[in-house]
């Protein structure tokens, strides 16, 4: 299940919010997820191997079901790891954990990015 995690901007002081854990959503919807938050590129990229896995897989013989079959294929392994690419990107763009302490450090590990610096607080 994805969990959120606050991530403030190094320099502007923006707010954001970063995932991190498998996307149901990305699962079911494939790119879409992808696309609402602005990644619009990665999103139909995503949605064109989705469609082609399914109608690859509904002509191989599995017919009406292999459209479902294959669009979920890709969608597994896109929910895998699109949260991590995400917020990932967030980072590199200057995004900093934001949230408490011990969310900070759940999510570093999560997304592979242990010890990182996070965002100073205000009040905290």
């Amino acid at each position: 299940m994805a969990k959120a995690i606050q991530l403030m901007h190094s320099r502007s002081g923006l707010s954001r919010t970063g995932y991190y854990g498998f996307s149901w959503t990305s699962l079911v919807f494939g790119g879409v997820p992808a696309i609402f938050r602005g990644d619009l590129v990665m999103g139909a990229s995503v949605c064109v191997a989705g469609g082609i896995a399914a109608l690859l897989v509904g002509v191989i013989g599995l017919g009406l079901p292999g459209l479902l079959v294959g669009w979920l294929a890709v969608g597994a392994g896109w929910g895998m790891v699109y949260n991590r690419i995400y917020t990932k990107r967030l980072i590199e763009r200057g995004y900093r954990f934001a949230d408490t302490d011990q969310r900070n450090a759940e999510a570093q590990r999560a997304v592979g990015m242990d010890g990182m610096p996070v965002a100073s607080r205000a009040g905290g």
